[in-house]
């Protein structure tokens, strides 16, 4: 019967992720460029209405007892008004927007950090929230944060972008300035490396949240067989590899140039995988998260690296 619940919740997660990822796929790259013009805070406002949205249309399900289809319908309606990963792009973007170059991959790993410090709280405080009254309830906390973050950000938040025009939203122009970013860049010398760090960061992010979902299925069945409270703890000390990056980033940029550092992050990750894939004991499991410390250092200096390849305008 576990066996079966394993498959079947394994089954919805890849649904449900592939239709975020390509309602995603659509949206971001719609909303990107076009946060370009009209400004950071349109594009950090509707994917934070969104994710309310989503979290509305689940605690939904949950009080009505309704299908688990209707969660992939929440996370569609998501994707398209850009999910999480919008949220991050404008973030990211906005932040390319209002620090200097010299300091910006510190900057994007201090922003990396602060998801690292979400998550943590969330996998241990949600856990024990979790066991103690269900699973409603944080749902609400989720809700109103969601609700919140839409809030600051359309009443409260500077808008980063100085120069802001007037810019159609449902248009093909805006996937063609992405086309025309990698095709016919401003600099001709920096096409190739912006696609190359594109694939490595798209292989990179691949594996960091295509292995987490691993990470909970491996955990919960033979040898590990861990209780929701080890696998909030196993979240949490993998999340705790963003503050260990951003330390380790910091102190290693003292003697190394940041590829370098990105080099060292990626032994860090490919060596803590191998240990957790072949872990066996809960010692060994948590060894394998203590070798990934240096394992998110790789994304902010490459989110650095392709913010410096394109103009001021062309950040989103």
């Amino acid at each position: 019967l576990l066996q079966e619940v394993e498959a079947l919740v394994s089954h919805w997660n890849l649904y449900i992720n592939l239709g975020g990822f390509f309602a995603c796929l659509f949206s971001v790259t719609l909303f990107g460029p076009w946060s370009d013009s009209v400004g950071r805070r349109p594009a950090l406002i509707l994917p934070a209405a969104g994710m309310a949205l989503q979290t509305g249309i689940y605690l939904l399900v949950m009080y009505l007892e309704l299908h688990v289809a209707f969660f992939l319908l929440g996370r569609i309606l998501s994707g398209l008004t850009g999910d999480y990963n919008l949220i991050l792009a404008s973030c990211f973007s906005y932040v390319a927007d209002t620090s200097e170059r010299r300091a910006r991959t510190f900057r994007v790993a201090v922003l990396e950090a602060c998801l690292g410090v979400a998550g943590m709280v969330a996998s241990i405080g949600g856990g024990q929230w979790r066991k103690a009254q269900g699973y409603i309830n944080p749902f609400w906390l989720a809700f109103a944060a969601s609700l919140a973050a839409t809030l600051y950000a359309a009443f409260f938040l500077r808008e980063s972008v100085k120069q802001k025009k007037e810019a159609k939203l449902f248009t093909l122009s805006h996937y063609k300035a992405v086309y025309r970013l990698y095709v016919a860049p401003e600099h001709p010398s920096s096409r190739w490396k912006l696609a190359l760090y594109s694939l490595a960061f798209f292989l990179i992010v691949t594996v960091h949240f295509g292995a987490k979902d691993i990470y909970v299925l491996y955990e919960l069945g033979f040898p590990l067989c861990w209780t929701p409270d080890l696998i909030g703890y196993g979240s949490a000390a993998s999340y705790l590899a963003y503050l260990s990056s951003l330390v380790g980033l910091r102190l290693l940029q003292l003697c190394l140039e940041d590829t370098w550092v990105a080099e060292l992050g990626l032994i860090s990750n490919i060596a803590g995988l191998v240990v957790i894939s072949l872990a066996t004991t809960t010692p060994l499991m948590f060894t394998g998260y203590g070798i990934l410390f240096l394992s998110m250092a790789p994304t902010p200096v490459i989110r650095s690296k392709l913010s410096k390849l394109v103009s001021e305008t062309e950040q989103g």
